[in-house]
């Protein structure tokens, strides 16, 4: 595990787009695996600009998402696919024929996560993963849970990551309380893996995830036993870490 310690949010996102944007030029056809929230859209603007500025060509690669609620389409702009066409793929030069999300209006769910298992299985696996870490320590939509998922699956969202997404909605009863993820096989199959936290809201459970044990109470600790992660955090989020 390498842990990267920049001094703001703004240095965070510079630091993880060289780390992504170093993947395409070592691998132009390399799949991505994407992320959404708050926490990634630097290091989307950091990436849309170096595309922008002739550095770095998207044309090759192929991407496959996380997640996606369950129940809205790709035009609904409470959609993840929506957001990643709004903060990155509208804006670069990638083939949306080779971006996956998992099918959120599939309304049978066991054919929904088959098919984005398959989808994952034939693109090749993931070279890179990017995360974010939600406050109750999960990943995707991977919740604390008895055992860790392995494939993708429909969750029941919890009332705290619930509650988080509320700011994106009108109100919390539009928030959906279904989601399509990528379970924890998924993510720890991917070669690499890369974990963007930012803030004081974040600090504890970042320390409970990094030095805590490996639980299915908090997801992200299995990534404890992957190869190759790399954590990019700002001082913030590693106001609590233990020494």
């Amino acid at each position: 595990m390498k842990i990267i310690t920049t001094k703001n949010y703004e240095e965070l996102s510079k630091k993880a787009a060289n780390i992504i944007a170093a993947q395409i030029l070592i691998k132009p056809e390399c799949v991505l695996g994407l992320a959404t929230g708050s926490s990634p859209i630097g290091t989307y603007d950091r990436l849309i600009k170096y595309y922008e500025d002739g550095d770095l060509d998207f044309s090759t690669i192929s991407s496959v998402n996380l997640d996606e609620y369950r129940g809205l389409g790709p035009d609904d702009d409470q959609s993840y696919n929506y957001f990643m066409n709004e903060h990155l793929f509208s804006k670069v030069n990638i083939n949306k024929e080779r971006t996956f999300l998992p099918n959120g209006l599939e309304k049978d769910a066991d054919k929904a996560c088959n098919d984005y298992n398959n989808t994952i299985e034939h693109i090749g696996g993931i070279d890179l993963q990017l995360l974010g870490l939600g406050h109750n320590g999960h990943i995707g939509f991977n919740e604390p849970d008895e055992s860790f998922p392995i494939s993708v699956h429909c969750v029941d969202l919890t009332p705290s990551t619930i509650e988080a997404n509320t700011r994106f909605f009108e109100n919390e009863d539009m928030v959906p309380k279904q989601a399509y993820t990528m379970g924890i096989g998924n993510i720890l199959n991917a070669k690499k893996i890369l974990v963007v936290v930012s803030g004081k809201d974040k600090a504890e459970i970042l320390n409970t995830v990094i030095n805590g044990p490996v639980t299915p109470l908090v997801p992200a600790s299995i990534l404890q036993l992957h190869k190759d992660v790399t954590f990019v955090i700002d001082e913030d989020a590693a106001s609590k870490l233990e020494k």
